[in-house]
């Protein structure tokens, strides 16, 4: 079986290109495939491989004291979803092009799947609000499953969000908010863009979509969560659409 990561944290690195070769160096001597994002706000890993390579990676990236709390979400798979290993350096781990929105020293409010879940079931929220799931994702991914009743919008870029969002703010402003993504990075930037804009009844789904189905499955959930590798999407147990191979 292979292991199967998604992780990201967002701190301030001074030093891009350096960290770069260290994951590099330190992914390729375990054989690990997938992709690694470095930017000046952090990092981003798609990394899959045998289990204990994995976690020696992870091992010597948690030593390091900037990420020793990066959350890692696993899945498995029965061959390897990434054809190589690439680690690339960018402005941004994901780009919204939006200085109002780094999560560098600060974070929106977040919900937990486990309180989430509970306010899904309820139909309101702990203070009897209606709850709004918003999707911060792209058309391409909302296809392949979303939140029962959520808000989606036929946007093509992450960077197409705040125009979408716009034309609904004045729809939203009695609701709860809860802004979720495939893993939490999008629908962070998204919640802290949301919050700077004056909406602050906005939360953020804690661990996005994949911390949802880790921690309580697919309830509220409805078809399978867009992943990008050859596995395409998971379903809410973490089994893949496609198991390559």
């Amino acid at each position: 079986m292979i292991l199967n990561t998604a992780a990201y944290h967002f701190v301030e690195i001074t030093d891009p290109p350096a960290l770069a070769t260290c994951l590099h160096d330190w992914a390729e001597q375990g054989a690990l495939r997938g992709t690694a994002l470095v930017a000046p706000e952090g990092i981003n890993l798609f990394l899959a491989g045998s289990e204990q390579a994995v976690h020696a990676f992870y091992a010597r990236l948690h030593e390091d004291s900037r990420f020793a709390d990066m959350r890692i979400k696993y899945s498995h798979s029965r061959m390897q979803p990434f054809a190589r290993l690439k680690v690339k350096l960018k402005p941004e781990i994901i780009s919204f092009r939006r200085e109002d929105a780094s999560p560098l020293g600060r974070r929106a409010p977040t919900v937990a799947p486990a309180t989430l879940v509970q306010w899904l079931a309820q139909g309101h929220d702990d203070a009897g609000k209606r709850v709004v799931m918003l999707d911060t994702r792209n058309r391409q991914e909302v296809a392949y499953g979303t939140f029962s009743g959520a808000l989606t919008f036929p946007i093509d870029k992450f960077t197409d969000l705040p125009q979408a969002v716009e034309a609904q703010r004045d729809s939203l402003a009695d609701a709860t908010v809860v802004s979720f993504c495939t893993g939490g990075i999008r629908c962070e930037k998204a919640a802290l863009w949301m919050h700077e804009a004056g909406m602050d009844n906005v939360l953020q789904l804690d661990g996005g979509i994949l911390g949802y189905f880790e921690e309580v499955g697919g309830r509220g959930y409805d078809g399978r969560c867009f992943v990008f590798d050859e596995r395409v999407a998971l379903d809410p147990q973490l089994k893949p659409l496609v198991d390559v191979g």
